[in-house]
């Protein structure tokens, strides 16, 4: 591993962070990464964070168009209330903050009371979780389904309205909107490993995948033996639109764990389109990269969502953060 200590892999990513985007304000010491234009005059805040490891979820999506800040807990950990309060209290206009919260327990528990705590001091606040991942229920970390890729979308999304000026009770709506007309399936072909243990933290035997695995590895629908890309893709894709039962195009995002090459994704992108494509399902905007990951996980997830012309339009609004980035 790239590491010097596994106690300081956080505080170290975070100060590199800070030296390679000085547009960003990175509170090292607190754990907090805002906008360098925060607090914007007249814009609802979005605040999101969850546990580091999944790169460049969140931080990476800090800035015009996206997040207002993100907290970042330690490895597969929840960031703690004082850095969501103090992260809304940077970031607040005075026109509202936004949670985004991924549907993880700590995550959720968390949230909360940083919610209480930051409206006792006069922030006005809403939360939206996020919970499309199709594959388990009730899983090791979570009560209902997980949190996984549709969180980019919704940060994207409810992040340009609210760059437009949009009230709280607006924001929120959309980011409800994209959260419940969007699906996700992940797959891992290895396991990852934290810093911390040193090694996989979950056994997954060489020649077999985890179909529906969660990004922390939690366990999926099942373990099978190897499968091409397009057998993978005939499994997720039909998975998630199953659920997802569109009625008209969707917008799409395949999604690297962490340790799977562009030209994989590039081809694994080409049966996703595919499958879409046999079932009536157009991709009217297809987003492929390494953006919710897992450490070094090799694997990846298909997340589509149900688009109307709304959605499409704040989807191409520009964005300009470290990770995601056009229309600028």
């Amino acid at each position: 591993m790239l590491i010097n200590v596994p106690e300081t892999v956080v505080p170290d990513a975070l100060r590199g962070m800070a030296a390679a985007h000085p547009e960003l304000a990175v509170d090292v010491d607190n754990r907090v990464i805002v906008r360098g234009d925060a607090p914007v005059a007249g814009k609802v805040a979005l605040v999101s964070g969850g546990g580091s490891g999944h790169e460049p979820l969140h931080g990476g999506f800090v800035g015009p168009g996206m997040l207002d800040a993100a907290c970042p807990g330690e490895v597969f950990t929840s960031p703690v209330p004082d850095q969501m309060v103090r992260a809304a209290a940077a970031v607040d206009s005075g026109e509202g903050v936004l949670f985004v919260v991924k549907n993880y327990t700590g995550d959720v528990l968390n949230f909360a009371m940083a919610a209480e705590l930051a409206e006792d001091e006069g922030v006005r606040l809403a939360t939206v979780l996020v919970d499309d991942d199709v594959a388990v229920t009730d899983s090791l970390y979570t009560a209902g389904r997980r949190g996984t890729g549709a969180t980019l979308l919704v940060e994207k999304i409810a992040g340009a309205l609210a760059e437009e000026g949009a009230p709280l009770e607006r924001v929120e709506a959309v980011a409800r909107k994209v959260n419940s007309s969007s699906r996700s399936f992940g797959v891992a072909l290895s396991a990852c490993s934290t810093p911390a243990k040193g090694g996989p933290t979950f056994d997954l035997p060489a020649g077999e995948l985890e179909l529906g695995v969660g990004i922390h590895g939690e366990p999926g629908r099942e373990r099978r033996p190897m499968m091409t890309s397009g057998e993978i893709a005939d499994f997720a894709v039909e998975a998630v639109l199953d659920d997802l039962r569109p009625t008209g195009p969707v917008l799409a995002l395949v999604n690297g764990m962490g340790a799977t090459p562009l030209l994989e994704l590039y081809g694994f992108n080409a049966e996703v389109q595919r499958v879409l494509g046999s079932r009536g399902v157009p991709a009217v905007r297809t987003l492929v990269g390494t953006y919710v990951t897992s450490l070094d996980m090799a694997g990846c997830s298909v997340t589509l969502c149900q688009a109307d012309e709304e959605l499409l339009r704040l989807w191409d609004a520009p964005v300009a953060t470290p990770a995601l980035r056009w229309g600028r």
